[in-house]
């Protein structure tokens, strides 16, 4: 009888979970893991590990399971981490499992070991561990998916060395862990009679009522309490509908805007996330004065750091719930409308405005958005309105390189809907490698590059900040269409705004992925230069 060993006791394991697919970028040092790969799992390669995570990551938020991720010892790890941090502070499940040197060379540092394994992807990783004994690595491994999986979600990690995978090893058994919870009772009244008291209540939404399929409660309770709705600052998700007759918009990364904009509401709620979130440094408090806040959220770390209010730990789901058994209905005025952007001009050249009027216009029904455009975001939250559960995806975190990825990764855990990704060109190039993945798999993908010929958000906010022309932010001569091409994804590039609704039409009726590369005009999207001043 053939020996059982560590390798055949983690894809049991793993099988256990549902686990379909693992991801990844592979290497020497995960050759014996490698070898006559199971029959019903697929291994999903990515040209880059940064493209291996971020898709993963995509497969994660698509399948509501944590996805598995292999790279390759210290320089993959090294080049992945971009990818991790997204996903730690974007709360996506990912279990990652890493080669190491055999054992046996440990001692001699030798090529392509990573020193401290367990320390390198930390403090972007929830929980990390190599395993001192082989026999132990099912065990970690199966820790590490739990952990993955319990709120706040996130990223783990396990570095195993080569060698481990043909020793002996005891299968290990997936078991359930419920980590659903709710605060304690007098906790959630006070929210509650906070709000039903409140003259002028305000709720702000954050990432996490999307990831907790809660989207429906917080609509509930944001009518039964009459309340403005806000969504916190770069949000990596759309946890409410942004037609609904109480969404007011977004609230920008500036802490006085912030305070500005929430001015006169007494009570504010916050779920899912926080939006003491700022990318430019302003003075002053970081509430209005008078103004209570409360804070619901699964994150210990997220509630120990937060500047004021009062944080409930619970998990989002089980704490709107428990909110909309004690909150009373009110009858307020409704807040005044969002305002409507002008219409686009319908010219040449073409402005970002045009390009995403035109985009919304012929969305298919349930398609899913990715958006990584920076400079053109504003006008992207002004013209196209997210409206279902899970109809949106972005980095709430700012490492650039996810959005190409990601969109792959959640289009092979749909079930045919299409996935829209709106990219800038610089953007772009962070994570070319994954129009590969996306052609070899054949996702359905519509990937729509606005090409300003620049990093210009970082011109944007260089304007701000007292330096109006950095150096390092022109792009010219980038042929995106043919470097599609020559990794096997078509495309077509727009030369005049007649063009724009065929050629994107046809990308949305592609049979697999295609490309349209728009070139818009560079200072079309000053509005987010507004919302910073």
């Amino acid at each position: 009888m053939e020996q059982f060993t560590v390798r055949d006791a983690v894809f049991e394991f793993l099988c256990q979970c549902g686990v379909d697919k693992i991801f990844g970028n592979p290497g020497s040092t995960e050759l014996r893991m490698l070898r006559d790969w199971p029959s019903g799992l697929t291994y999903v390669l990515g040209l880059q590990e940064s493209v291996a995570v971020a898709t993963a990551a995509g497969y994660a938020i698509g399948t509501g399971r944590a996805a598995v991720v292999n790279l390759h010892s210290a320089g993959g790890v090294g080049h992945a981490l971009g990818a991790v941090f997204n996903a730690y502070r974007d709360r996506v499940p990912l279990l990652i499992i890493a080669g190491q040197q055999t054992r046996g060379m440990l001692p001699t540092r030798p090529f392509l070991a990573a020193d401290e394994p367990a320390s390198f992807p930390r403090p972007y990783v929830k929980w990390s561990a190599q395993p001192d004994r082989a026999e132990d690595v099912p065990a970690a491994v199966a820790e590490a998916y739990r952990m993955a999986m319990m709120p706040p979600r996130g990223p783990v990690f396990v570095s195993v060395p080569e060698d481990d995978w043909d020793r002996p090893a005891e299968p290990v058994a997936a078991r359930e862990v419920r980590a659903g919870y709710r605060a304690d009772p007098d906790d959630l009244r006070e929210v509650a009679d906070a709000l039903n008291g409140a003259r002028n209540p305000a709720l702000v939404i954050g990432a996490g009522v999307d990831e907790d399929n809660a989207q429906e409660l917080a609509v509930e309770l944001a009518e039964r309490a009459s309340a403005s709705v806000w969504l916190t600052p770069l949000s990596a998700r759309s946890g409410f509908p942004e037609n609904h007759r109480l969404f007011r918009g977004f609230l920008p990364p500036v802490r006085d805007q912030i305070a500005r904009r929430l001015d006169g509401h007494d009570v504010v709620v916050a779920f899912g996330g926080s939006f003491f979130k700022y990318h430019v440094d302003t003075p002053g408090p970081f509430l209005p004065p008078g103004t209570r806040l409360f804070h619901l959220d699964c994150d210990p770390l997220q509630a120990a750091w937060a500047p004021g209010g009062t944080s409930v730990l619970t998990t989002v789901r089980s704490g709107l719930r428990g909110l909309l058994e004690l909150a009373e209905k009110r009858d307020r005025p409704d807040p005044p409308p969002r305002p409507v952007p002008p219409p686009a001009s319908p010219g040449d050249p073409i402005e970002a405005a045009l390009a995403i009027e035109t985009l919304r216009a012929l969305l298919p029904v349930g398609a899913v958005v990715v958006e990584e455009a920076p400079s053109h975001r504003e006008e992207f939250h002004a013209r196209l309105a997210i409206t279902r559960p899970g109809g949106f995806l972005t980095t709430g975190s700012g490492a650039l390189g996810w959005g190409m990825p990601l969109a792959v990764g959640r289009a092979l855990a749909g079930s045919g809907e299409r996935v829209v990704c709106v990219i800038g060109d610089g953007s772009s190039m962070y994570s070319i490698q994954a129009l590969w993945t996306a052609a070899r798999y054949r996702a359905a993908v519509t990937f729509v590059v606005l090409d300003n010929g620049g990093y210009t958000a970082v011109r944007q906010l260089g304007r701000r900040l007292g330096t109006p022309d950095p150096v390092g932010t022109e792009l010219a001569g980038i042929d995106v269409v043919t470097v599609a091409a020559g990794l096997g994804c078509p495309g077509t590039r727009v030369s005049a705004a007649a063009g724009l609704a065929p050629a994107l039409a046809d990308a949305l009726a592609a049979d697999g992925p295609f490309l349209v590369v728009v070139p818009v005009v560079a200072e079309a999207s000053a509005a987010y230069e507004a919302e910073l001043g």
